[in-house]
């Protein structure tokens, strides 16, 4: 069974018009949007300018014209406002976390029927766009320094008991200096807490571990470094890996390899093939040995459990 949120029709919301005001934030533009919510760049007084994410998912709740507060039909009330507290409350554990690689989280409340989530705006691009403009084949020197600077705070992350659950290029921003930060953890779940469970998960194929896709199936750690592999293989193929669904058929992932190896060493791509085990046990056991193993401290595990 598939659980990827991709209801028949998205509703088509209206983001709030330029210079709104909501509790002290001014909106001046979009900056990004989708089917769970909108993203503005706002100013105020007192964090200058933001990026201000709006909780509205679109297969629950529809807003048209000028009232800022989003219509929710009566059978869609109880998965809005659960989905809503658990927004609330993954900005209340994300203002807990300080790292430079973790995007920071300034405020966060409730306002228009919605809430929302003023994190630092940073300038920069995200790694999608980098692969796009650059058709992939970045060098392993950067593969390797860009993601040992990302895992010390997807480590942070998991030592919190929280996981990401929808690490991606599009989710990986590099700042100017180059620096990169993991961002939006709408997919995110508190790993000791059983509030939030009933929401359904939510994924990116191809970048997604394949227990995200099978229901009940446990998920942890192993998850996310099956998507930081992911995220590495496209920088290299400037395309995601195959969906594990596919490659459980017929896996052809392993045969590109070979296209590679003019270009990078055999230890960075027995490394992405490391994450990339279908089997959760045969992947790095944590973050840490993955940190290791781009440092070159420790061999890639090569061989199938």
């Amino acid at each position: 069974m598939n659980f990827v949120h991709t209801p028949n029709v998205l509703q088509a919301n209206q983001p709030l018009p330029e210079g709104f005001r909501v509790e002290g934030f001014r909106i001046e533009r979009v900056l990004a949007r989708g089917g769970f919510s909108f993203v503005y760049l706002a100013t105020s007084e007192a964090h200058g300018p933001v990026a201000l994410k709006e909780y509205l998912p679109a297969w629950l709740a529809l807003r048209t014209g000028a009232d800022p507060w989003p219509s929710v039909d009566d059978g869609n009330q109880s998965a809005f406002r659960h989905g809503l507290r658990c927004f609330f409350e993954e900005g209340r554990a994300l203002a807990d976390l300080r790292h430079p690689n973790v995007v920071r989280v300034l405020d966060f409340f409730r306002a228009n029927g919605t809430a929302y989530l003023a994190m630092r705006y940073e300038r920069g691009r995200s790694l999608q766009e980098r692969i796009a403009a650059g058709g992939g084949g970045m060098s392993e020197e950067w593969i390797r320094d860009t993601f040992g600077s990302l895992l010390k705070g997807l480590r942070e992350v998991h030592s919190t008991m929280r996981l990401h659950l929808d690490i991606k290029p599009g989710n990986i921003f590099v700042r100017d200096d180059g620096m990169p930060v993991l961002v939006d953890f709408g997919a995110a779940r508190n790993a000791l807490s059983s509030d939030c469970a009933a929401l359904d998960r939510i994924f990116t194929p191809g970048f997604a571990a394949p227990e995200q896709d099978v229901k009940h199936a446990p998920l942890g750690p192993w998850t996310d470094i099956y998507s930081v592999g992911a995220s590495m293989y496209a920088c290299i193929a400037a395309t995601p890996p195959p969906p594990p669904a596919e490659r459980g058929q017929k896996d052809d992932m392993t045969a590109a390899r070979g296209a590679w190896a003019a270009k990078y060493s055999p230890e960075l791509l027995d490394i992405i093939e490391w994450c990339l085990r279908l089997d959760p046990e045969e992947r790095p056991p944590s973050v840490l040995a993955l940190q290791k193993a781009l440092r070159g401290e420790v061999a890639p595990c090569t061989t199938s459990a």
